[in-house]
């Protein structure tokens, strides 16, 4: 089964970026007026490549083969039992083979989250007579504690690192990594980078 990790809030802007642009590109065209157009056109063209590349495609993926992780301009595929260690500090690193580290785009914890994380880890001192805070249940208290002082990115490390043990434990193969590039995002890009040198020729 597979499940996909990303920035909710990168996703969610992205897609926010790309009605923005469809409404612009849709009024420039309706109220095309010459190289003032196509200028915008290629600006809006060039910003949305990055807007793909760096928001929309980073992903961790975890899939039965292994662990794919999807950066903006490389796909990198781990085969559980490969998996060697993996650390979280602002971005989670996937220690394998002869010391390499696959640093994963997404999710990323900020400091800001890392300190929310540290205070929901924190007892709540109770004061006075009477309770204030809500009554939760058996469940959600375990909830509460299983993710006590950790981030988004701290859970996603703790599933990788659970599943290469597992890997290991079934004495399965640690196969190479296959590291290929996004040539989806190169084309993109390389789109964009075309509509603004031709703009500029036409201005």
């Amino acid at each position: 089964m597979k499940q996909v990790y990303r920035s909710r809030f990168a996703y969610v802007m992205a897609w926010v970026w790309l009605v923005f642009v469809a409404f612009n590109v849709w009024d420039l065209i309706a109220r095309f007026n010459g190289r003032p157009s196509l200028v915008a056109l290629a600006v809006l063209g060039a910003l949305t490549a990055i807007v793909y590349a760096v928001a929309l495609r980073p992903a961790t993926v975890f899939t039965e083969a292994g662990l794919l992780g999807r950066n903006p301009f490389r796909t990198t595929l781990l085969p559980w039992a490969s998996i060697e260690d993996v650390t979280v500090s602002h971005a989670i690193n996937v220690h394998y083979g002869e010391e390499q580290v696959l640093r994963l785009w997404t999710p990323m914890s900020s400091a800001r989250e890392r300190a929310k994380a540290q205070r929901r880890g924190t007892p709540r001192q109770e004061r006075g007579r009477f309770r204030t805070e809500p009554t939760v249940t058996r469940g959600e208290q375990a909830a509460l504690e299983a993710f006590a002082g950790k981030t988004h990115a701290d859970y996603v490390g703790e599933q990788i690192r659970d599943r290469a043990e597992s890997a290991r434990r079934r004495d399965e193969e640690a196969t190479p990594a296959r590291v290929s590039w996004s040539y989806d995002s190169i084309a993109v890009l390389a789109v964009a980078v075309a509509l603004v040198i031709a703009a500029l020729v036409i201005a």
